[in-house]
């Protein structure tokens, strides 16, 4: 009988320990905000980041079915910015249309921050990644 019971014993604790060890965190429900120049900090994360898009450049290539990238630069423009995203035009507006949907604004852009050697990047492969603000008066 006392065998019966220290298995039982025991299998109720490894039940509720296996519970425990696959139970999973709920994934946060919106990343984290970081400044542009923070965000080198923050590689391989998904974050995000808000700023004031300063600069602009249109790659000279486009990408099969997306149109030609253009890079938006927050707070600090070219050669060296802090940040940068990477978005594409609709069609059939193209890279112009992005540029005056984000030029001078305040965005706030979420996705992976990745590192190239012009800095950390977000790629925003969705415009929806990218959300302008309201300009404080």
């Amino acid at each position: 009988m006392t065998n019966i019971m220290n298995m039982l014993i025991v299998m109720l604790c490894v039940s509720g320990l296996s519970a425990l060890a696959f139970a999973q965190s709920a994934p946060s429900a919106t990343p984290p905000r970081v400044a542009p120049a923070d965000a080198k900090n923050h590689i391989g994360e998904t974050a995000t980041v808000c700023g004031k898009v300063v600069d602009t450049m249109t790659s000279r290539y486009g990408l099969a079915g997306h149109g030609k990238p253009v890079n938006f630069d927050l707070d600090e423009p070219g050669p060296n910015p802090v940040f940068y995203f990477v978005a594409f035009g609709t069609q059939p507006g193209g890279p112009q249309e992005a540029i005056a949907a984000y030029q001078g604004k305040q965005v706030c852009v979420t996705g992976k921050i990745t590192q190239a050697s012009s800095g950390p990047f977000i790629l925003a492969k969705d415009r929806s990644q990218i959300k302008p603000q309201a300009e404080n008066k």
